[in-house]
C-alpha cells in the first residue's frame, strides 16, 4: 500500500509538470509563428491544461476502469467551481466581465444538459455521445477563434508590448513538448494503476477516489493559477480559466474517453437505492456551477458568500462520498 501511495504521488508530480513544461512549449511555439495571445490562451493553453485530465480519463477507459473516467471528469468540475474557483471569491470578491463569461458558460450548460439526459436516461455513454461532446468541443474553438480575431487585443495603455518570438531552436521546443507529453501520459498511468490498488486496499470505490483525491490531483494546475491570481491582487482573473476548463472536462475528456472506450455510470454507490451519480454528482456539478456564475452573469460581480456557500458545498460533497 506505501508503495502505491508513494508512486501515485510521483504519477501527480509528473502530471502537474508535464502540463506546466506542455504549456511553456506549446506557447513558445505558437509565439513563433506569431499567433495573437488571445487566440493562443483559447486554444493551446486551455487544451494543454486539460491534458492531465485527458490522459487520466483516456488511460482509465481503455484499462477497463470507466468509474474513474467518469468520476476524474465530473469530480474535477466540482473541484474547479467549489474549491478552486470559491477560494479565490471567498477571500478577493470583486467585478467580473459578464460578456467574456456568456460563450463558455452557453456551451457549457448545453453539454451539460446533453451529457445529463443521456445518464438519467439510459445510464450509459457510448461512443456516438462522446462524438457529439468532441463536436461540441470543435464547435466550442471555432467560436472562440472567430470571436478573437473579431476583436483582437491591443495593448492597453502602460502595457508591455507583445513578447517577441522565442529565439531558441523549434526542433529543442518541439522535442521539448513530446517529453511533455510523454511525461504526462507516464504520469497519468502511475495515478490510474495506483489508484485503482489504493482503492482496493481501502474499500473505497474507484469512483469515490476518482472524485475525490484523482480530480483535486488533476486540478492542481487551476488550483496553482488561482492563488498566484490571489496574491496578485486579481483574484476574479481565475473565473474565465476555471469555466473553461470545466467545459473542457466535460467536452474534451469525457469526449475522449467515451470515444475511444464507452462506459456506463459507476455502479459502486447507491443512496436511497439510487445510483449516487445521478442523485449526487451530476446535480452537485449542475449547483456549483449555477452558484458560480449566476451573480457575476446577473450582476457583473463576484460576492464573498458565493464562495463560502461553495466551500461548504464541497466539504459536505467530500464528507458524504467517503461515507457511502
Amino acid at each position: 500500500m506505501l508503495i502505491a501511495v508513494l508512486l501515485f504521488c510521483v504519477g501527480l508530480l509528473c502530471l502537474v509538470k508535464g502540463g506546466d513544461w506542455f504549456v511553456d512549449g506549446a506557447v513558445g511555439i505558437a509565439r513563433r509563428f506569431h499567433l495573437p495571445d488571445l487566440l493562443i490562451g483559447a486554444t493551446v493553453v486551455s487544451v494543454g491544461t486539460t491534458l492531465p485530465e485527458v490522459m487520466i480519463s483516456a488511460s482509465s477507459a481503455l484499462g477497463g476502469h470507466g468509474e474513474i473516467a467518469y468520476g476524474n471528469a465530473i469530480g474535477s468540475i466540482i473541484c474547479n467551481a467549489a474549491l478552486v474557483a470559491a477560494i479565490t471569491i471567498a477571500v478577493r470578491p470583486g467585478k467580473a466581465d459578464a460578456a467574456a463569461l456568456r460563450l463558455p458558460v452557453s456551451f457549457f450548460f448545453i453539454a451539460a444538459v446533453f451529457y445529463a439526459a443521456v445518464a438519467y436516461t439510459t445510464g450509459t455513454f457510448s461512443r456516438w455521445v462522446g462524438v457529439v461532446l468532441l463536436a461540441l468541443f470543435a464547435a466550442y474553438m471555432a467560436a472562440q477563434v472567430a470571436s478573437a480575431r473579431r476583436a483582437p487585443a491591443a495593448p492597453a495603455a502602460g502595457e508591455a508590448p507583445p513578447e517577441a518570438a522565442p529565439s531558441g531552436s523549434l526542433a529543442v521546443e518541439l522535442v521539448r513538448l513530446a517529453l511533455s507529453a510523454a511525461l504526462i501520459a507516464v504520469g497519468a498511468n502511475l495515478m490510474v494503476d495506483n489508484g485503482v490498488v489504493i482503492a482496493a486496499g481501502l474499500g473505497v470505490p474507484e469512483s469515490v477516489i476518482a472524485l475525490t483525491v484523482v480530480a483535486l490531483g488533476t486540478s492542481l494546475p487551476e488550483l496553482v493559477t488561482a492563488i498566484t491570481s490571489l496574491v496578485k491582487g486579481h483574484g476574479a482573473l481565475s473565473l474565465g480559466n476555471v469555466i473553461g476548463a470545466n467545459l473542457f472536462n466535460l467536452v474534451l475528456v469525457n469526449g475522449v474517453s467515451v470515444a475511444l472506450a464507452p462506459f456506463g455510470l459507476p455502479a459502486g454507490s447507491t443512496i436511497a437505492g439510487h445510483n449516487a451519480s445521478l442523485v449526487l454528482d451530476l446535480p452537485v456539478a449542475f449547483v456549483v456551477m449555477v452558484l458560480l456564475v449566476a451573480p457575476p452573469l446577473c450582476k457583473g460581480r463576484l460576492y464573498r458568500w458565493q464562495g463560502v456557500a461553495l466551500l461548504a458545498i464541497y466539504a459536505a460533497y467530500c464528507a458524504v462520498q467517503f461515507s457511502l
